[in-house]
């Protein structure tokens, strides 16, 4: 038994922490490591240690939900050419998902880390990426659905360009690889009316892959996101770990512009597609980390830590926008009560949901996760 707590918040911009020195799994029983030696590995590995025929390492992590592991997982075994390794997070996923995933660790011979506490997704990629033996680890969320050949693209434009950083297309929602959600993007800090403000940008959102995808190349690109990301291990020795003190946002804008301040690359892959495929519908089992996941305390220690670490206003309309867009997403676990209230038409809809179910919703959220509880990079959930 191995545990995943207490790996102490993640490197300043200027630091330049070893990641073996952060990530120290602790002897507890917190987590289950299948296929795997019972004693933590260091994070450097000799050449003889590293697989000899896989450059890549794919390591599922949860995003929001486990209702839709099995079909993520199952598109990624029928759609992923080998050679590659395979790990998986599950952080305390319910039973039904978690004895699926035993049964499949074992028919696919991969390997699985269970906590039996929920983590945040940069917490679960840290702890992915302190196993991690080979060249490229490939993060990809458990809600993700991937297209033919996506692995190899990305792999080929990192050893092609020297990348530290690579993204594919990501589509959004279903039928897969139809509409964008992101296609390379924007992630600087600009002047505006004297002051400096943070911008970014997903690129062609929203557009047809069909119409879109033949216009595209393999380019520079400002951020990709962690739906899927395809990062170099080397770039972990220069930057340190992922900053576990994002709990619920901003992470792979953080890790692209710490990229780019180092001197590294990140690109976009267009021959590679994924599709993240965003709920409705939520079962009752995803509510409780569904909840803890964009929490008013994890969100707002999100944006602290952003705005501290890369010296922004506390208005900043970047980060304003984003405090808008966090609460909104969470709130999604509403959507069947929405779904009672237009039976009454929508104005009515609309009041009760505007003057009682959001300031309800948020107010129980406060309580259930109070800020000194659960603003913080590794907890469990009540």
């Amino acid at each position: 038994m191995l545990a995943a707590s207490g790996y102490g918040s993640a490197a300043n911009s200027t630091q330049n922490v070893k990641l073996s020195s952060i990530l120290k799994l602790a002897a507890t029983d917190n987590v289950t490591i299948r296929r795997i030696d019972a004693a933590a590995r260091p994070f450097r590995f000799t050449e003889e240690q590293v697989m000899a025929d896989a450059l890549v390492t794919v390591a599922i992590i949860p995003r929001e939900r486990f209702s839709f592991a099995e079909r993520s997982l199952e598109s990624i075994l029928a759609h992923t050419r080998k050679p590659f390794e395979l790990l998986y997070i599950d952080g305390c996923s319910p039973p039904p998902v978690r004895d699926y995933l035993i049964q499949k660790a074992a028919e696919h011979q991969f390997r699985l880390i269970r906590t039996e506490h929920y983590l945040s997704p940069n917490v679960a990629r840290n702890l992915a990426a302190a196993q991690v033996r080979t060249k490229y680890v490939a993060f990809i969320d458990n809600d993700a659905l991937v297209s033919p050949d996506w692995l190899a693209p990305l792999v080929d434009c990192a050893e092609s360009t020297g990348a530290w950083v690579v993204g594919p297309i990501y589509c959004e929602g279903e039928p897969i690889a139809t509409r964008i959600h992101m296609a390379g993007g924007a992630a600087e800090f600009v002047v505006e009316n004297g002051r400096r403000v943070f911008r970014e940008e997903h690129c062609h959102y929203g557009k047809p892959l069909a119409e879109i995808g033949p216009t595209l190349r393999r380019e520079p690109t400002g951020q990709i996101e962690f739906h899927c990301a395809l990062v170099r291990r080397d770039a972990f020795e220069r930057l340190g770990p992922l900053d576990e003190r994002l709990l619920s946002a901003c992470e792979h804008t953080d890790l692209c512009l710490l990229a780019w301040q180092a001197g590294a690359t990140v690109y976009l892959e267009p021959s590679s597609v994924v599709t993240y495929v965003p709920p409705p519908p939520l079962e009752s089992s995803d509510l409780p980390y569904f909840r803890l996941r964009w929490s008013q305390a994890w969100n707002n220690a999100t944006l602290e830590r952003f705005r501290e670490k890369w010296n922004l206003d506390a208005d900043d309309p970047g980060m304003l926008a984003l405090a808008q867009w966090l609460p909104k997403h969470r709130r999604l676990a509403l959507e069947p009560i929405r779904r009672v209230l237009k039976a009454f038409g929508r104005r009515p809809a609309r009041f009760v949901e505007n003057r009682l179910m959001i300031p309800i919703e948020g107010a129980i959220n406060r309580v259930q996760f109070p800020v000194a509880r659960y603003a913080k990079p590794t907890t469990r959930a009540a």
